[in-house]
């Protein structure tokens, strides 16, 4: 994951990497990431990896728990890189959650019919899924 940010702002830029976050984000999206926000049960953070804290990862927050975040990825066939692997993640490392998502634009793409599908799922607000924690909490 990239990360852009401004000095002294609330709001940053995040590019997601990787499969874990499928079907709900995909390689090449952006988010707008608030800093410092409160963090709900089933809301996508932007979070630095415990055991690699240069490296960023976005991940669901499913459950809080003694110490810190339960977070997993959205992907059920991508089960690596989330607190499976290295437990509850202390509060300090959750550094941001994610209001919106933005698709990139598609290459190659010149057709209305094309543009006008991008455009209408291009831009969606990403709010704390209630019903995502519930079920990743079951898996």
């Amino acid at each position: 994951m990239v990360e852009k940010k401004r000095p002294d702002t609330r709001f940053g830029l995040a590019e997601v990497s990787g499969p874990s976050m499928v079907p709900t984000l995909l390689h090449g999206d952006r988010l707008l990431v608030r800093y410092g926000a409160v963090v709900r049960p089933g809301a996508v953070v932007v979070l630095r990896h415990p055991f690699q804290q240069d490296l960023l990862v976005v991940k669901r927050a499913v459950e809080r728990r003694p110490g810190g975040w339960w977070v997993l990825g959205d992907n059920p066939y991508n089960a690596t890189g989330d607190s499976t692997d290295y437990g509850t993640v202390p509060e300090e490392l959750v550094l941001a959650t994610a209001v919106l998502r933005l698709r990139p634009l598609p290459g190659g793409q010149r057709s209305l019919r094309a543009w006008l599908s991008w455009g209408a799922s291009a831009l969606r607000p990403l709010r704390a899924d209630s019903s995502a924690s519930s079920r990743l909490r079951a898996r």
